[in-house]
């Protein structure tokens, strides 16, 4: 692949220093109301960086490291216990992505431990007397709910790559669980946003919620007995300790109470994946990233490529051409991920056809240079000619040359919104990624095409776009988001900013992003947005403009020279740590 010319996607007023001598003048950074200052979103150190969206899960990660363990038992014991700090958008009844360099070998792994659909579910199950497809059997209570695979996968890459026990390793989401943690902000929103799906489950409100139904305020604190009776059967027994015994038996039990379609089968037969990674050109960076199921590394990487003979830096971060154009590229790719992106172990994805030149060239012949194309003209092209919100990551790197990316979720807030009795385990809601119908949309608005229907023990596609930048294979870089279909703009748009603009890691996860995902049809403008005659000439090509919080959250760690350094999203609560 060609070394991709890169796009400005940051909007501004404000003029920062860069890494480089030349400023780059009138950039907007957003700043966060819930934590106005960097102090604990950004770290430095010469032996490892942490970003994490919880202080506890970075804190478990530090006690690994100063352990001596290394990078892989850091990021399985911030997993576990950032399954106990955001159980409104992880945990262990969820699933993930994880990308891997290890030093040693120069490898990088692409791992898959995504919910997979239960060996009962048909592909129409969701389709109602009416003929079209029912969003809340999708979306709350036990027929949401996929066969959860993170377990399974932090504890097969726990025996692949770690070095410290199990027991250790998950001690600190034990105790956490055990001993509670304050309710914050986001947590409460959350709550408030599904507290009448949870207080329809006797296990989920008795504790999440108050007796009489109610969401507790802020700073109550949360403790979490039945999970870290949960937690302690895994460090004891190992994946047994999740996926057979009491744990099981009671998922098992609620999904046959509900009629809900898990079974024991389905508990067995999961398997973790190890998948060949996507890989493309930034500059003089390779960039690794997730392949489907995951759509993220595909369209990050097409994004790049439509617009490489733009040289849109030159029109600069605020321009309406550089705005414009890149809401066209975004448009294209997820016209493509309609049609064409699903479970490769369920049907072919032209991967090879997605990110050809030729290919993308054809793409980009389709913008129109003066105005707004609306979804009705934008479509998936023809690649196979070409061929031969809630959610959680965290990032890290250490000093000899490994790095990790990982993104897990349970789906939507609060998942499926009920809890296994006794386990304190909040299943999710991932069959609402799969295409419950053709041309049907998911809770994040996502158009879904027939390579996502619902099949037995397929994966639904997902957004999650953890990815690393390699130069001369060594990393430089890892970055990812939460923030369902938005995690593609914002990771690409953080590696923009970081790469061809020399921002400081800090100014470029903080900078306004933007988000336009073909449908719905709107071109989406974090505040405080553009300057009036930008956003005028936007509108008056045809975009429907709105500006408002994209809820995304980018987590990213770099090594600079001997530096390392990690930023955890100011717009969030989450912890940079470094040493």
């Amino acid at each position: 692949m060609k070394t991709t010319k890169l796009l400005v996607l940051s909007l501004s007023v404000l003029t920062l220093s860069c890494q480089s001598t030349k400023p780059i003048q009138n950039q907007v950074i957003r700043t966060s109301q819930e934590r106005p200052d960097r102090a604990t979103a950004e770290a430095f150190g010469t032996q490892f960086a942490i970003s994490t969206q919880g202080r506890y899960s970075s804190q478990a990660a530090e006690k690994m490291f100063n352990l001596g363990g290394n990078i892989i038992d850091a990021t399985v014991a911030a997993s576990f216990t950032v399954s106990v700090e955001r159980p409104q958008s992880t945990g262990i009844g969820g699933g993930g992505f994880m990308m891997f360099h290890e030093a040693k070998t120069g490898d990088t792994y692409a791992i898959d431990f995504r919910e997979r659909a239960p060996l009962k579910a048909t592909q129409n199950m969701y389709i109602g007397k009416d003929g079209k497809a029912d969003s809340k059997l999708s979306q709350d209570g036990i027929l949401a709910v996929a066969v959860p695979g993170m377990v399974a996968g932090l504890l097969e890459i726990h025996k692949r790559f770690g070095s410290l026990p199990l027991k250790t390793i998950m001690q600190p989401a034990i105790d956490l669980a055990e001993n509670g943690f304050d309710i914050y902000p986001e947590f409460h929103r959350a709550l408030m946003d599904r507290a009448d799906v949870l207080a329809k489950d006797p296990a989920a409100k008795a504790i999440f919620l108050t007796k009489d139904g109610q969401v507790p305020p802020i700073g109550t604190k949360l403790v979490q007995k039945d999970l870290a009776k949960t937690l302690r059967l895994i460090a004891e027994k190992g994946k047994d300790g999740f996926y057979k015994g009491p744990v099981a038996n009671s998922i098992l039990k609620l999904s046959k109470q509900r009629k809900g379609l898990l079974t024991q089968k389905d508990f067995d037969t999961y398997e973790v994946k190890f998948r060949k990674p996507v890989e493309g050109k930034v500059g003089k960076f390779e960039v690794i990233s997730m392949p489907p199921p995951s759509s993220g590394g595909v369209h990050v990487i097409q994004f790049l490529d439509l617009l490489e003979e733009d040289s849109l830096a030159k029109a600069g971060p605020l321009s309406t051409k550089s705005i414009h154009l890149a809401a066209s590229a975004l448009q294209s790719a997820f016209a493509d991920r309609a049609v064409y992106l699903g479970d490769p172990d369920f049907g072919h994805v032209p991967v090879e056809g997605l990110l050809s030149q030729d290919y993308l060239k054809q793409r980009r012949s389709q913008f129109e240079e003066k105005r707004a194309r609306k979804a009705s003209e934008v479509y998936g092209g023809d690649p196979l000619k070409y061929e031969s919100t809630d959610t959680t990551h965290m990032s890290m790197i250490d000093n000899q040359g490994n790095a990790v990316a990982s993104t897990q979720t349970i789906n939507g807030w609060m998942g499926a919104a009920i809890v296994a009795p006794g386990t304190g385990i909040v299943l999710n809601n991932e069959m609402d990624d799969f295409a419950a119908q053709v041309g049907a949309s998911n809770l994040f608005g996502a158009i879904g095409g027939k390579p996502n229907a619902i099949a037995p023990r397929k994966t639904p596609l997902s957004s999650m776009s953890p990815t690393i930048l390699l130069e001369n294979n060594k990393p430089v870089m890892a970055v990812g988001a939460p923030g369902g279909t938005r995690i593609i703009s914002c990771v690409a748009q953080t590696i923009l900013n970081y790469v061809e603009f020399k921002l400081p890691l800090y100014d470029s996860v903080a900078m306004v992003r933007y988000h336009q995902q073909w449908q719905p049809d709107v071109l989406f403008i974090d505040p405080p947005g553009p300057r009036p005659e930008v956003l005028k000439e936007l509108k008056d090509m045809g975009y429907d403009v709105r500006v408002e919080p994209i809820p995304c959250n980018v987590m990213a760690v770099t090594k600079e020279g001997d530096k390392l350094h990690g930023v955890a999203d100011p717009r969030d609560i989450g912890t940079s740590i470094a040493k």
